[in-house]
């Protein structure tokens, strides 16, 4: 079966629309989804990139620029009046949740984007990032416990690390077989490489 491997950061206004985009793609082609959550600063600090959003100019071009894209694809999205946010705390969230429970991992990661570019919330405030965890029917304990967790650590940092070792330098990115293919403008090129079974 034909893969996709997805590398993306819940602060990332463009994997959210990468998101919503690639499973319509996975889905038409029959390919097989893999999911890796990384940490996006830890990718820019290891690559020397920076985001957009340190350049006024390119700010103002990408406030636009996702405005096209939301309305092409027809994804509802709403920039986040919070960004930018260190989602430390969030990606270690989908990571706990893909390690140890796997079969809630797309129904948790589509509410936390939701909660950060469909109806933007400030997930930095505890508060609201608990407010968050019971909308999607997670126990606050253990979610706790799992941010604390060495192994959801660990695993967050290899994701992170192996990202860099095979190219990334910024989000959303994918892979098909070994073939990169950075940012959702470039998303057509990888939906011409995937055969339709």
């Amino acid at each position: 079966m034909q893969t996709i491997e997805f590398y993306f950061d819940l602060g990332s206004p463009y994997s959210y629309i990468g998101f919503h985009r690639i499973q319509k793609i996975a889905a038409d082609k029959h390919a097989n989804m893999i999911w890796k959550p990384m940490l996006l600063g830890g990718v820019f600090k290891a690559t020397g990139n920076s985001s957009p959003i340190t350049v006024p100019a390119k700010a103002q071009y990408v406030m636009n620029d996702l405005k096209r894209w939301s309305e092409l694809w027809q994804i509802p999205m709403q920039m986040n009046p919070y960004f930018p946010m260190n989602t430390l705390q969030l990606m270690r969230l989908i990571t706990a949740v893909q390690l140890y429970q796997p079969d809630q991992f797309l129904r948790v990661l589509t509410g936390a984007f939701h909660a950060m570019f469909g109806e933007p919330r400030n997930l930095n405030d505890l508060q609201e990032f608990q407010k968050m965890l019971v909308d999607l029917e997670l126990d606050v304990q253990q979610v706790q416990t799992w941010l604390d967790d060495e192994q959801v650590k660990q695993q967050l940092k290899t994701i992170t690390e192996e990202a860099v070792h095979r190219g990334v330098f910024g989000a959303p990115t994918w892979f098909n077989q070994d073939e990169i293919y950075w940012g959702i403008d470039h998303l057509h090129f990888l939906e011409d490489v995937l055969t339709t079974s």
